[in-house]
């Protein structure tokens, strides 16, 4: 089987709300926003989803509209990772009979597991669920790092589609291409990293920039591709001021306000997140009106 779900850049999706339930209207408009741009490929209940706070028949709800929403060329990539096995493989199992095109599962996180665990919990969901999935990488989050041999273990199962990489750690990252070589698709997890995850052979990336800059993602994807490194350097240092504003509090507190900004939702979130501080309000949209995102 084709091991590779999709190449280029997948926005992960927000999930907006309205005096706290999920706000159908807006997710309509987000959506939209980005199949006029062009893209591709989604990413439904990630970290930037606020997922944690999302209830299953919400989750099942949003993804039903998103499908209808979307062409079938349309790659959707549902996240479905937590840190009980028997809940992944549930919620995996419901993704693909809902129609997903494969999966984005995290590590287990608080009740930490062993390397051997990562990849028995791994290979139990894919042996229920039997669907595409990337593993996905961010021990920030989580406190638990694939190491690159487990990568490299994983990628000998067909259903295993790549690995979203976000540890930041620059060292381990040229480890887990020089170990996979190959063997997997490696997706950039990390938007100020994405310049140097394209050069070394990444096949994309699951981005929360893109969901305000889709064009100029993809254009930044498109350039290494095909080789142009000083036009891709270009956008990527033109793009460097507005991903590192997009952290400048905890995803998705600053990316909820600038597409309040451009008119897509409210910026409301869910608890334990909160609106971002005024100062930082002020910075980031300075830098989004300068980098002349449309």
């Amino acid at each position: 089987m084709n091991k590779t779900i999709f190449e280029g850049i997948a926005p992960a999706l927000v999930t907006p709300f309205k005096n706290g339930e999920v706000d159908y209207v807006s997710l309509e408009k987000i959506v939209d926003f980005q199949i006029k741009s062009g893209t591709k490929n989604l990413v439904l209940f990630g970290t930037t989803a606020e997922a944690p706070t999302l209830t299953f028949e919400e989750e099942d709800k949003i993804f039903e509209l998103v499908k209808k929403r979307v062409s079938k060329d349309v790659k959707l990539i549902v996240g479905t990772g937590c840190n009980d096995t028997l809940t992944v493989i549930r919620r995996s199992i419901d993704a693909k009979s809902m129609g997903a095109d494969g999966l984005l599962i995290v590590t287990p996180y608080f009740n930490k597991c062993t390397q051997k665990g990562l990849i028995r919990h791994y290979t139990q969901v894919i042996e229920a669920a039997k669907i595409p999935v990337i593993i996905y990488n961010s021990p920030g989050s989580t406190g638990i790092n694939i190491e690159p041999e487990t990568a490299l273990e994983l990628s000998k199962n067909p259903y295993v589609a790549g690995i979203k990489e976000s540890s930041g750690n620059i060292e381990h990252i040229l480890k887990l291409f020089h170990v996979l070589d190959g063997k997997m698709a490696i997706y950039s997890g990390d938007d100020e990293l994405d310049y140097l995850m394209f050069s070394l052979g990444a096949l994309g990336a699951l981005s929360v920039t893109a969901n305000i800059a889709p064009k100029q993602k993809q254009e930044l994807f498109d350039l290494v591709k095909k080789g142009e490194h000083k036009k891709a350097l270009e956008i990527h240092k033109k793009m460097y001021e507005l991903n590192n504003r997009l952290f400048i509090e905890i995803n998705p507190i600053p990316l909820k306000a600038a597409l309040k900004h451009m008119g897509l939702c409210d910026d409301e979130l869910r608890m334990p997140l909160t609106r971002i501080e005024e100062d930082n309000r002020k910075l980031l949209i300075e830098t989004l009106e300068g980098s002349n995102i449309k």
